[in-house]
């Protein structure tokens, strides 16, 4: 049933639109450069959060130059392209990003780790190993690795699927697997591809012959995939789009009726099955919003109407393009997702000249029950990239067992992972020390994959170049909602 404009408009008379709803993680603000927030508080001010029960307390530089941690918190690498090797002898692959963790036998943990490699093998030094039986198109060099923490430290990493392009970020299913997200549309026959991508498949940690013939998922659609979710309640996937020219779109897929979710159920689905849609939003007042850089306050709140995809597959024109400006709600670098507090938290990394408003990140949580997406991260154009203090450019986000967010910064000059509290102030958990320029003109590679293990003690994260898995441990606490 469609939510119209004039029920949102009558709802929020209600309950009072442009002030944030009601939720666990409320109106989360951003430092120091937030656009709209009465509570933050710069990342150099981590001491002095520290004392009030924000944060950890400032950063302390590593001496092996790789992550400054907060005192008492301690890194281990993981897997480190080029050094550590797979299970059959090759190195680990290059450019990590999505990750999530899972519970494995017998007191494992098992990580399915995205490889970002676009274009063909020849092109990177430590694509993804084609691995007999796990190969979707032999000319591209990306995929996923799965990764065994075992309970005495070793440590076991083995390919899950090879041959996709530009895996980026995914998302975890509620029954324990990996769908990993092609974040290019090349067709067959462009950079060598043999085979269309754009599309997203599932990898199973616990089954590796679960993963043999792997199969895209063509009914989630074919374009530039980021992220997706799973409501666990309602059965929906919501997914982002990070495309430009026009900006991208936020999706749903609302499954075929009476399907039932599990391992494996997805590849008996039909190319076609189920309904995929595109957002249009509309404002208290029943205007349609035509890009979500539109909002400037933290707490924004719009309704959302959901409209048919036309040709999912995008045959002839991409999937964004087949929309009028004034059909669907646009928002630039549609970037990581994440399930959690009854709905998604959906990242938009950053805006400038292709989006009506500029700003340097955005967070929202969309509300399946109200039909609605409110604004609970907003940064304002980082003036100074290069200088510490400031965040920039969210990427892939997690909700923490601490409480609030857990964000991986992919902006300009210094990167961070940051927190964010659920009553709005932020703090720095890490800085990326790894120098991939030159002392004349450093460059600090983006934080990816941030997740944390199932019992909540470890939190992994990856340096995407030249692609580092880390375990981050420490005295982890609740963070306070002062």
């Amino acid at each position: 049933m469609s939510l119209t404009r004039r029920d949102f408009a009558r709802n929020s008379a209600i309950t009072g639109a442009g002030v944030a709803l009601a939720g666990s993680v409320g109106a989360l603000a951003t430092a120091p450069n937030a656009l709209a927030s009465d509570d933050t508080v710069s990342a150099a001010d981590g001491a002095a959060d520290a004392r009030h029960g924000v944060g950890y307390g400032p950063l302390v530089a590593d001496p092996e130059g790789i992550l400054a941690l907060p005192a008492g918190f301690t890194y281990e690498i993981v897997t480190y392209s080029g050094r550590t090797k797979l299970e059959s002898g090759e190195f680990t692959p290059s450019n990590h990003d999505g990750t999530a963790a899972f519970d494995g036998p017998r007191g494992t943990t098992l990580l399915v780790n995205n490889h970002e490699l676009k274009g063909p093998r020849a092109k990177w030094e430590h694509p993804v190993p084609l691995t007999e039986g796990l190969v979707y198109d032999p000319a591209a060099a990306g995929g996923c690795t799965v990764v065994e923490m075992r309970p005495d430290g070793r440590v076991a990493e083995w390919v899950g699927i090879a041959g996709t392009s530009t895996n980026c970020a995914g998302g975890r299913t509620p029954w324990g697997t990996w769908l990993t997200c092609e974040e290019n549309s090349d067709k067959a026959g462009v950079n060598g591809m043999t085979k269309d991508h754009g599309y997203v498949f599932e990898v199973d940690p616990c089954d590796r012959r679960a993963n043999r013939s792997p199969k895209p998922l063509k009914f989630f659609g074919r374009y530039d995939h980021e992220a997706v979710v799973i409501d666990p309640k309602r059965g929906h996937a919501y997914l982002t789009e990070d495309a430009a020219g026009p900006n991208g779109l936020f999706f749903r897929w609302t499954p075929p009726k009476d399907f039932t979710y599990g391992p494996g159920r997805f590849r008996k689905l039909a190319d076609d099955a189920g309904v995929l849609q595109a957002p249009k939003c509309f404002d208290s007042g029943g205007k349609f919003v035509d890009d979500l850089s539109r909002a400037t306050k933290i707490g924004t709140v719009y309704g959302v109407d959901w409209v048919d995809v036309p040709d999912r597959d995008a045959r002839t024109t991409p999937v964004r393009k087949q929309f009028k400006d004034d059909e669907v709600t646009r928002a630039r670098k549609l970037e990581g997702m994440w399930w959690g507090d009854g709905g998604a938290y959906i990242v938009s990394s950053y805006a400038r000249a292709e989006s009506p408003v500029q700003h340097d990140g955005q967070v929202w949580f969309y509300d399946p029950k109200r039909r609605t997406l409110t604004l609970k991260v907003l940064l304002g154009v980082n003036p100074d990239p290069s200088k510490d203090g400031a965040f920039d450019g969210p990427d892939n986000i997690t909700v923490s067992p601490y409480g609030g967010l857990v964000i991986a910064e992919d902006g300009e000059g210094v990167q961070h992972l940051f927190g964010a509290t659920d009553s709005g102030r932020t703090y720095p958990i890490a800085r990326n020390e790894l120098n991939i320029g030159t002392a004349e003109e450093p460059e600090y590679s983006e934080f990816t994959g941030v997740t944390f293990s199932p019992d909540g003690r470890t939190l992994y994260a990856n340096i995407q170049t030249p692609g580092i898995m880390l375990a981050i441990t420490g005295p982890w606490k609740r963070q306070k909602r002062s």
